[in-house]
């Protein structure tokens, strides 16, 4: 190697370093989108401050993350993303599932005989990131949803102790527990911005897409057009949740042996197939080899989706 490339590499290393240890850290695009928002607010460009407010960071390339504030997809997976509670951006997201996909479709062509079976399993490989994140917005939603009727609870009594809707909210993101205190802190904050309490409690319904919260946001609203007892609705508005809550787990007691079903038979061909792999390598390799094998496969896994999704159906009650 030439003393000339051995500068020409050294220099762009050092100059990739450079960008990457110089560049600033989440913390601190905050902090100048805060400034930035400072500022316009200062010198009254006000609609420039809301929409600053309103951008999301789907990517940290500034191009790219222009690119993908056009396409809609994005914007659902930075919706999956927040509700999650993920410091993941979406290009993170994209770019791990594409790693994850081509390193499972490559690792599977060793074994697999067709390549759409190792296509299938790089595809199984790349949902992997969506299926903890979904796993993740499961469960907080749920602990939202336990944790929502004392917050009911807490805002009535601070309606009948005389504050305003707005103290009860501020009430409830200090003294509330996670994740209820931060949604309702962003409500708050949203109304501190200038937003409306109307648009404000839209959002949270937006963010935290359960029943419960669609009734406690429709009560409140219709409330603030219409005049009334709030502190009562909300009373009542808590007491039907508790009851909802109760009866969804009576109903997810009756209904486990059909969920337990559901899993062992979905999983039941996969563990087979790698028992029989282990113990008799040979056994297994007419099934792929084999043209007829390889449509039975197909024809498998469709009808295990197919089945799946009926069980679910079964078992799905709506409360």
């Amino acid at each position: 190697m030439s003393p000339l490339t051995v500068f020409v590499v050294l220099m762009v290393l050092t100059f990739v370093i450079l960008v990457v240890a110089l560049r600033p850290t989440k913390s601190e695009k905050t902090l100048q989108r805060r400034l930035r928002t400072i500022e316009h607010a200062s010198t009254g460009a006000v609609d420039d401050a809301t929409d600053i407010l309103r951008q999301e960071t789907l990517s940290d390339i500034p191009w790219l993350n222009d690119l993908m504030q056009q396409v809609p997809i994005f914007s659902r997976l930075q919706r999956l993303l927040t509700q999650a509670e993920s410091s993941w951006t979406v290009g993170t997201l994209v770019s791990g599932s594409l790693v994850l996909l081509i390193a499972g479709t490559w690792l599977a062509s060793f074994r697999a005989p067709t390549f759409v079976l190792s296509l299938a399993a790089g595809v199984a490989a790349g949902v992997i990131p969506y299926l903890y994140l979904v796993f993740k917005r499961w469960k907080r939603l749920r602990r939202f949803e336990e944790l929502l009727p004392d917050t009911i609870d807490l805002m009535a009594r601070a309606l009948r102790a005389g504050h305003t809707i707005t103290s009860a909210i501020e009430m409830v993101s200090a003294e509330g527990s996670e994740p209820v205190a931060s949604e309702f802190r962003r409500v708050f904050e949203e109304q501190n911005f200038g937003l409306p309490l109307r648009e404000a409690m839209l959002n949270l319904a937006d963010r935290v897409p359960i029943p419960d919260v669609q009734f406690l946001v429709t009560a409140i609203l219709v409330q603030k057009e219409t005049g009334g007892n709030l502190a009562e609705v909300l009373d009542k508005a808590a007491a039907v949740i508790r009851e909802r809550f109760r009866l969804r787990g009576q109903l997810r007691v009756y209904t486990a042996q059909g969920r337990l079903t559901g899993w062992i038979l979905a999983a039941l061909p996969f563990i087979m197939f790698v028992l029989i792999n282990i113990f008799n390598p040979d056994y297994e390799k007419v099934l792929l080899t084999d043209p007829v094998g390889q449509k039975l496969i197909y024809i498998g896994v469709g009808l295990l989706i197919l089945g799946g999704w009926v069980i679910r159906k079964v078992i799905d009650i709506k409360v």
